[in-house]
């Protein structure tokens, strides 16, 4: 079985990856009931954690029903990199994971996220002096590499490993494609199959099927996979994923009744955590999915992502269930 440090964890342990406005509490909480074996936190800014700001010091909060959970964090500058460190420890995480692999431009202009591939010393030295500096164990996710001319994923993984990371998620993707075409696990699989290699290599990138997980797992050899986009205003995904393997059939999709629960649920706990203004507006990005296929649906979809309301919002909940409670999902 797979082991991040003390960490023990099943066998192909599926991973919520840390994204930006998704991977908050609440929706860790029904990914994490759904069978999320670990769960991360949205990256969070060194930057913004040393000066205190509200949006990143927020992103901390973690509950005890999410462990193992790890929070992310991603810079550039070292001396903000420890500080934030010491911040994050505070906050009793299990794992610290540095963000090497976001590719979008505010990131990336400052040296930070996959902006680091381009100095894959500064990447190791940052690696090296953060794990000095904690007692927790440190995850690293990362891409294959800046472009398709500069892929060293083997080697960038193996100098990570060198200096005390506990366990590598990797993109299959460079940061130039951003997140187009195709992610390529091949690479990642030759780190894998690198024989100095004996660190967790999860893959990331691509895993929207059972059966994607599957060819992950057996055919590329890889120690788990780390779920994104698959996964949002869809928590059910692992717990599908999980029954695929056991039994190579798929789950039945959850009916109406447990999507509106779950949404409604989603926006409670969304509420609860940061007030309704900002509950409502966090959780629209996950009702297109949850009921992602239902014919004619648009009328309700835009009461529950344009209103400000969160009375409205369960109101149409209320009348989703009454108009569409007996819709077949395929």
């Amino acid at each position: 079985m797979p082991k991040i440090a003390d960490i023990v964890l099943p066998d192909f342990p599926l991973l919520l990856a840390p994204m930006e406005d998704v991977s908050d509490p609440p929706f860790r909480a029904l990914c994490k009931e759904q069978g999320a074996d670990v769960v991360y936190t949205e990256f969070i800014s060194s930057e913004g954690l040393i000066r205190d700001a509200a949006k990143s010091v927020i992103k901390l909060d973690i509950y005890e029903k999410e462990r193992p959970v790890g929070i992310q964090i991603f810079g550039a500058e070292l001396d903000s990199m420890l500080q934030a460190v010491d911040i994050v420890e505070k906050s009793n995480p299990d794992i610290i994971d540095i963000n090497f692999g976001c590719p979008v431009k505010k990131v990336v202009c400052k040296n930070a996220g996959a902006g680091i591939l381009r100095d894959i010393p500064l990447m190791v030295k940052l690696t090296s002096e953060i794990v000095k500096r904690t007692k927790l164990p440190v995850t690293v996710k990362t891409r294959l590499g800046w472009d398709s001319d500069s892929i060293k994923i083997v080697e960038v993984a193996e100098r990570l490993q060198d200096v005390g990371i506990e366990a590598i998620s990797i993109h299959g993707r460079t940061r130039v494609q951003m997140y187009k075409g195709f992610a390529d696990w091949k690479p990642i699989a030759a780190v894998k199959n690198n024989p100095r290699m004996h660190i967790p290599v999860f893959g990331n990138g691509d895993v929207d099927t059972p059966e994607a997980a599957v060819r992950m797992r057996d055919d590329f050899g890889l120690d788990g996979a780390m779920i994104g986009r698959a996964s949002i205003g869809n928590p059910w995904f692992f717990k599908e994923v999980k029954h695929f393997f056991e039994t190579g059939t798929h789950l039945k999709p959850p009916s109406m009744e447990e999507r509106v629960e779950a949404a409604r649920r989603h926006l409670q706990m969304a509420i609860d955590w940061k007030g309704e203004k900002l509950g409502v507006f966090e959780t629209r990005r996950h009702y297109t999915n949850y009921f992602k296929g239902i014919p004619h649906f648009k009328e309700y979809r835009m009461k529950m992502v344009t209103s400000d309301d969160a009375a409205d919002v369960f109101a149409a909940f209320d009348e989703v269930l009454e108009k569409f409670g007996n819709y077949q999902f395929a």
